[in-house]
């Protein structure tokens, strides 16, 4: 159970998540979240040390959170086939975010650069573990013959992720999910000329 103090700190964190993902990192300052939480500055300081930690806290929440909800979708999955497509169809409509603004992964991947440095590693690797889960799928069921040896795990991982999360961002600028639907059926159709 969590005490008072631990309470109050992981509301705060879950109020930021949806400001710093539509506003992004330097976007949000601590009025905002002040204002957001209805709390005061002490209390906000009485919790963490300025807003570069308060940024680092909030940050680790939002891509726990979505990485949590994607393996959820994924492991729905019985097969390593309906594995992959769990992760597929957690995209299909790039406007149906569960964190309002977009995929947090992505707009703090696109935020981050030299000046937020611990940011930066926490986002790639969020990317690389995504990459490396979705890779050991692909792994095991070309071992268990669900798919043919000629299936490169680590570039079909690769090509899924960048696709997908590029995907995102160009249907949320274009304002369409449309293309998006291709997408996934394309990366579907591919994946299933793979099957054994």
């Amino acid at each position: 159970m969590l005490t008072k103090a631990e309470k109050t700190k992981q509301f705060i964190l879950e109020t930021a998540v949806p400001l710093y993902n539509e506003k992004g990192i330097s976007g949000v300052n601590i009025d905002d979240v002040l204002e957001a939480t209805k709390l005061t500055k002490g209390c906000l300081y009485g919790h963490f040390e300025g807003k570069d930690d308060l940024s680092e806290q909030v940050i680790d929440l939002a891509l726990k959170m979505v990485s949590d909800k994607i393996r959820a979708e994924v492991y729905k999955g019985k097969t390593i086939k309906a594995k992959i497509f769990g992760f597929l169809d957690f995209y299909k409509n790039p406007f149906e975010t569960f964190i309002s603004g977009g995929c947090p992964i992505f707009n703090t991947a696109v935020q981050v650069d030299d000046n937020y440095p611990v940011i930066k590693e926490k986002v790639a690797k969020v990317f690389k573990t995504g990459q490396q889960e979705l890779t050991a799928l692909l792994q095991h069921g070309i071992d268990n013959g669900e798919f043919s040896k000629n299936l490169d795990p680590v570039v079909f991982a690769f090509k899924l992720v960048a696709s997908v999360e590029g995907g995102v961002v160009m249907c949320r600028v274009m304002d369409t999910a449309k293309p998006m639907q291709g997408l996934i059926k394309s990366l579907k159709s591919e994946l299933e000329q793979y099957r054994i």
